[in-house]
């Protein structure tokens, strides 16, 4: 690549995601990219040979600005669109510049969806967990695959929202039409300052990848002769 995310450095299981998705999926399959951001996941999968929807509603992640960075550093970020641009990959990327939860339903189901560490901020606290999770869960066609990671409860204001979450909870937002594949957490970590977090942080963190169940076969009718 040659540009680079400004959540580059920050922890993510999308490895995990990638290798569950190289399993599941064809290698031209279609995955939805939930809280796009500035393309950390959406080049990666884009460059992978993947067909991308990219969701995403923050001007700034998309097309770039002016940003306050760590140690008082004033820059211009690159958004998503230029660095699509740039990379040469913006024909195998759909960008979505909607709010998630109030966008209209996609016109296709995908064969996965992603995302990462999106519904603990407070713009979607107006709205149950449940909510966001069953609109992803809406995206992913039969036989396909869900990834989330996600931010854990590490202060005690955190407990009193459920948008911090753990995988056990998480997972029982996934019916008898789902099966859960995997489910991991983080211990407590410090992550370095970014955007938004300009000083050392902790962080807890937690993955569920789940498989839509694949639609049964119609049962096999003899034919008269």
């Amino acid at each position: 690549m040659q540009t680079r995310s400004l959540w580059e450095h920050t922890l993510t299981f999308f490895p995990q995601f990638l290798a569950a998705l190289k399993e599941h999926a064809s290698p031209d399959a279609t995955v939805a990219v939930v809280g796009a951001s500035d393309g950390k996941f959406v080049l990666p999968l884009a460059a992978a040979g993947y067909r991308v929807i990219a969701i995403e509603c923050d001007p700034l992640a998309l097309h770039g600005g002016e940003v306050n960075l760590p140690g008082d550093v004033n820059a211009h970020a690159m958004g998503l669109i230029d660095r699509l641009k740039l990379e040469e990959l913006y024909d195998r990327v759909q960008v979505v510049e909607e709010d998630f939860l109030n966008a209209e339903p996609l016109d296709m189901l995908c064969d996965a969806v992603w995302t990462s560490c999106s519904w603990h901020y407070s713009a979607n606290h107006h709205r149950p967990l449940a909510e966001f999770v069953a609109r992803m869960q809406l995206l992913v066609r039969a036989g396909g695959l869900f990834g989330a990671e996600f931010m854990m409860p590490v202060e005690s204001r955190h407990r009193l929202v459920e948008h911090y979450t753990s995988p056990e909870k998480l997972s029982r937002h996934f019916t008898s039409a789902w099966n859960v594949l995997l489910a991991l957490r983080t211990a407590e970590f410090t992550e370095r300052a970014h955007l938004g977090r300009l000083q050392d942080h902790t962080h807890r963190m937690g993955l569920v990848l789940a498989a839509r169940t694949p639609n049964p076969s119609p049962p096999y009718q003899k034919k008269d002769s």
